[in-house]
């Protein structure tokens, strides 16, 4: 899920970074994975699928280290994040922490847990906005999704969280199944009154990967999609600022991977390992810094993990020699590792690329498959939890390329 805090915000609270070398910029915004741990089992979710094989989660006074530290080197947009961070008791005393070192801060939630109590005290602690999400407009499908019967209850949580006086993102996950349903979802943000709509299309990385046949959508679906939200837009003005981004697998040219590997963003997962993505941990020849091993500012600007893709020296052909390489970076490395089976290769959903006709045969197969209400019969969907979790690990990396290569040609 995709953090909409306003930039005006972020400038306002900007820190005083410490000196930097060379002309790495400082990290703006830190996504404190708090925890693993989910009470749904999303097909689409972008944690790693060999996530029980990193069950650690970091101390509260480990957690406040790396927010010091992060607000020491610049970062002044926070997303609280998971797994389902709710699950995490010391919540409210983290978020509070924050509050005093100045962050801007997001909850991004599935809402499951967000009582009336909890919403006082995390007002009291000084967040600012929450994401919450939706599955679907439908409870059918909501429930289906998530493996759970949570759509009543999130209706409810977002009557409480405007009764609470928060602003609110409205998140929901686009794919085969729910891409019919688009003018419905928007239709149940207005409802909701909430002030942003992210309509996320999948990005095939995590969990989404391991079921991209059964949620790749068609090309018509996703341009019906877009007529209606954009006839919406026109319809309802600002009341709802809606966003539409449009999966990497329909684009001719790749988006910049977090607007650059190790240039804004810098995620740190429930164990402590230090990401430029959030799903970085899953390319082979890279080891992950620990916080709990290394000071964030070392990380940042020291460590072979962040230093491996940034700038331009790393970049192989086409990319090295194109004349648009400093607009998009080269595009996702995690999708390039997940295409080709090396992530220093271009990403392939560029038409340059020399692998770009493997994401069309995807997206060509997608046009022949049967009607989402049919896939999961002919293949069903693999849920998110611990058993299927352990089972993709014991199966290799739980999170396998496309093109398997072997281990000297992938580091």
């Amino acid at each position: 899920m995709t953090d909409l805090s306003r930039p005006d915000t972020i400038a306002q609270t900007a820190a005083r970074p410490e000196a930097k070398p060379d002309a790495i910029a400082p990290p703006l915004w830190l996504l404190a994975e708090l925890t693993y741990r989910c009470p749904l089992h999303c097909v689409f979710c972008y944690n790693p699928t060999n996530y029980t094989d990193h069950s650690r989660e970091l101390s509260t006074a480990q957690w406040i280290d790396v927010l010091r530290e992060a607000r020491a080197l610049g970062a002044a947009q926070l997303g609280f994040s998971g797994g389902e961070p709710l699950l995490r008791d010391d919540l409210e005393v983290l978020v509070g922490e924050a509050r005093q070192l100045g962050f801007y801060t997001n909850l991004i939630t599935s809402g499951i847990g967000l009582t009336d109590t909890r919403l006082d005290a995390l007002k009291a602690a000084g967040l600012d906005h929450i994401q919450l999400s939706f599955q679907d407009s439908t409870q059918e499908l909501n429930d289906f999704l998530s493996s759970t019967r949570t759509f009543d209850l999130k209706k409810r949580v977002a009557a409480s969280i405007k009764a609470h006086g928060f602003p609110m993102v409205l998140n929901c996950v686009l794919h085969r199944f729910n891409l019919p349903h688009v003018d419905k979802i928007i239709d149940m943000a207005l409802a909701m009154d909430a002030e942003y709509l992210e309509l996320a299309n999948t990005q095939y990385y995590g969990w989404a990967h391991t079921n991209r046949a059964q949620l790749m959508p068609t090309a018509g679906q996703l341009q019906e999609a877009e007529a209606v939200v954009n006839r919406y837009r026109k319809e309802i003005g600002e009341r709802c600022k809606i966003f539409f981004v449009v999966p990497d697998y329909f684009e001719t040219r790749p988006k910049r991977c977090m607007n650059g590997w190790g240039a804004v963003f810098l995620g740190i997962a429930p164990d402590g390992a230090a990401l430029p993505c959030h799903t970085a941990r899953s390319l082979p020849g890279l080891t992950f810094p620990n916080v709990t091993d290394m000071p964030l500012r070392e990380i940042w600007y020291e460590s072979d993990a962040f230093n491996r893709f940034r700038g331009f020296g790393w970049m192989k052909e086409p990319c090295r020699s194109c004349d648009e390489k400093e607009r998009d970076l080269g595009g996702c490395r995690c999708q390039a590792y997940l295409l080709t089976g090396d992530p220093a290769n271009a990403d392939p959903v560029c038409d340059k690329s020399p692998e770009h006709e493997h994401v069309v045969q995807v997206v060509r197969a997608a046009a022949t498959r049967t009607p989402a209400q049919q896939i999961t019969k002919e293949q069903p969907v693999l849920f998110r939890n611990d058993a299927n979790s352990r089972r993709l690990a014991a199966a290799g990396d739980g999170h396998p390329p496309d093109h398997p290569v072997s281990r000297g040609e992938r580091t």
